[in-house]
């Protein structure tokens, strides 16, 4: 069986952004690999390495989220970055071969530098990410790394480093494939892409009242400014949920209704308000009982790194023969 690693950063909660951008994959893939899901938490440093408080009860509440919508850890090794530490000792190691232009070239390097504005992000911590990433996929020995388009030039530099470790010591790594998924992209509330940062989500935990109250006001095609003005579906935010959650014929006729002023924009609203609600009820029911046990939470955590370690111990002692250390 192939083994699959992916991980999240700690950020808290989780939305439908979170839902189907990543996690419906990860519920597919569980099923169908060795899997090894991680609470990125050491990543969560290298852009907000100044305020760290947050991180421990952010863990916890996303790794709820994770619980709530059915990830398994009879099935995935769930499990938190930090507490293996190989993940470090190996990215220390790759960072003694990876020439400094290989990271500079990282496209993301350089958006980030231009989109976290006010940050200071000249450290290697955040120039050398992409290293610490590469130990976190090649310590399980990783044969397929799920990710976006987006995301691919980040396993094919771990690749190179692979090739590189496995020329100059020992074939001891499998280069990493990329896994592309196609991700579900739902817009934000205010039509921007879903983020906690813009205050537009609806969070996998809501309950159906604020579901519906988020969804309610959700922006719609500007050009019906009046009831009684026709609109545009493609040009409406709110028809992205319409094209996940509801049937054909209720697209079919908020398609018409829209485009001929036949329906006002909240009665078409609430058609897919009552799917997303029917679809997060369980997921936020079991959230809430995980969040009244919280020590169940640590548990399987503490149990994931522990297998986690093991695998990761077995990795490191091929890896020191290999430099004779």
């Amino acid at each position: 069986m192939d083994t699959i690693v992916s991980g999240m950063r700690p950020t808290g909660r989780l939305h439908l952004g979170h839902y189907f951008g990543a996690l419906t994959n990860w519920l597919k893939l569980q099923e169908q690999y060795r899997c090894y899901f991680f609470v990125a938490d050491w990543h969560a440093l290298t852009t907000d390495y100044a305020t760290p408080q947050g991180i421990n009860q952010n863990t916890i509440e996303m790794v709820m989220d994770w619980l709530s919508v059915g990830l398994d850890p009879n099935k995935a090794v769930v499990f938190r970055q930090s507490r293996v530490k190989e993940h470090a000792e190996l990215h220390l190691l790759y960072s003694m071969i990876v020439p400094v232009p290989w990271l500079e070239r990282n496209p993301t390097y350089k958006d980030q530098i231009k989109e976290l504005v006010g940050k200071d992000l000249s450290t290697y911590g955040f120039l050398g990410y992409p290293v610490l990433q590469a130990a976190d996929i090649t310590i399980y020995k990783a044969n397929k790394v799920p990710v976006g388009v987006d995301q691919a030039p980040h396993v094919e530099l771990t690749r190179e480093i692979v090739r590189r470790f496995n020329q100059v010591y020992a074939p001891i790594f499998p280069e990493p494939e990329v896994l592309l998924t196609e991700a579900q992209r739902l817009p934000g509330l205010d039509g921007r892409k879903m983020s906690k940062s813009y205050g537009n989500s609806v969070m996998l935990s809501d309950t159906p009242k604020e579901i519906d109250q988020k969804l309610s006001k959700m922006v719609t095609d500007p050009a019906r400014v009046r009831r009684t003005d026709p609109g545009e579906p493609e040009k409406c935010p709110a028809f992205q949920f319409h094209k996940i959650y509801s049937t054909q014929d209720e697209i079919a006729e908020v398609s018409q209704g829209c485009r001929t002023a036949g329906i006002g924009c909240l009665d078409c609203k609430k058609i897919m308000i009552k799917h997303v609600v029917a679809q997060l009820a369980p997921i936020s029911a079991k959230r809430a009982a995980l969040a009244e046990r919280p020590k169940d939470v640590e548990d399987i955590l503490a149990a994931g790194n522990r297998l986690a370690q093991e695998k990761a111990r077995e990795t490191m002692t091929e890896v020191r023969e290999a430099l004779g250390l």
